[in-house]
């Protein structure tokens, strides 16, 4: 395939094919990192945070599988490979997450109703795309990298290979004991073929990613390093390309946006549920703006956001998956607390 089509097509197909696996997911399973935390604080109803963790058990035991088959090298993968800032995972996780609960959806989520014809989800990703870039190359960068520099190491910063090389167990048992322990919870309740089902399905979207952009790492020539799923820096990118493509190439970034997009698409025609939805209210539309520029920022200082830590980062058990995702959750879980009982200064 790369001789035929170059390795830039070739990642961004991979991308793409990935992406609508998480597009179906989220539209035809609901798979959506606000919407299990939403049921689970108020309607104490845990089968979509049971669908996470069978997406994040699928995703980890593929990955490691991949790692133990020396198809995915660990001092390769990003999240393995800048030195962990707790500050930044904390920080950035905590502003993400109270921004995704303002906003209603995280940046995949806003993807994944923008292809059921949702308007109001166009807002939050072109929003959230602009706060990115300004974050990594724009006003706010001398800051952040004054306050949460990305530091390029030589040791791996992961859970499971750090664990390894203090115990001497292989980090390949530790990520698939870790994997196992996330699918026996995820089985635990009602509902296991809807739960494994799109989550084993998102699981593999982020694990393919994994091996294919690997794959072309591996057997192409250009300077390509392992990428997976994750969506705020990829909105900046997409929103770059679809103005300059003749001067910029697409790639896995623009691919991941794009594949949601037509897998979410499939997905609300195959459900009957597309239909034109746009927002009538000021004050919701700035709330979500705000909430938007406030993913933007916190995904950059956390170097992820509900997908990019929650899934991708956290499937290769880098150490500052699990931290952000806490802080992710009790950002969210904040920011809905004060949506519930009134949030005045939003007003």
């Amino acid at each position: 395939m790369i001789e035929a089509i170059g390795e830039g097509p070739a990642v961004v197909l991979i991308g793409v094919a990935s992406g609508i696996c998480l597009g179906l997911a989220a539209r035809l399973g609901r798979f959506c990192t606000l919407g299990a935390i939403e049921d689970v604080v108020y309607a104490r109803d845990g089968k979509r945070a049971r669908m996470w963790l069978a997406a994040l058990g699928t995703a980890i035991a593929l990955t490691f599988l991949l790692m133990s088959a020396g198809r995915l090298d660990p001092a390769s993968v990003f999240y393995l490979t800048t030195a962990w800032s707790p500050a930044a995972s904390i920080l950035g996780g905590l502003t993400f997450g109270y921004g995704m609960a303002l906003a209603g959806n995280c940046g995949f989520g806003a993807l994944a109703r923008l292809g059921g014809g949702d308007l109001r989800s166009l807002v939050i990703v072109l929003v959230m795309a602009i706060a990115t870039y300004v974050t990594i190359a724009g006003p706010l960068a001398p800051l952040r990298v004054m306050l949460f520099p990305e530091v390029q190491t030589d040791r791996i910063q992961g859970i499971a290979h750090g664990l390894g090389g203090a115990t001497g167990i292989s980090p390949t048992a530790i990520g698939l004991t870790v994997a196992f322990i996330c699918l026996a919870v995820a089985a635990y309740g009602a509902g296991r073929w809807t739960v494994f089902g799109w989550g084993a399905l998102a699981g593999v979207a982020v694990a393919g990613a994994w091996a294919g952009t690997a794959w072309v790492a591996e057997t192409g020539f250009e300077a390509i390093a392992p990428q997976s799923h994750s969506f705020a820096r990829p909105l900046g990118e997409t929103l770059l390309w679809l103005m300059s493509s003749t001067g910029r190439e697409a790639g896995f970034g623009v691919g991941s946006v794009t594949g949601v997009l037509i897998g979410a698409l499939m997905g609300s025609l195959i459900k009957g549920h597309f239909r034109w939805e746009a927002c009538d209210d000021p004050r919701e539309l700035r709330r979500q703006m705000a909430g938007a520029a406030l993913m933007g920022v916190g995904a950059v200082v956390a170097l992820g956001c509900s997908i990019g830590q929650g899934l991708s980062a956290f499937s290769v058990l880098a150490i500052s998956a699990p931290v952000t995702v806490v802080s992710i959750i009790l950002g969210a879980s904040v920011g809905l607390r004060q949506l519930v009982e009134g949030f005045a200064f939003i007003r």
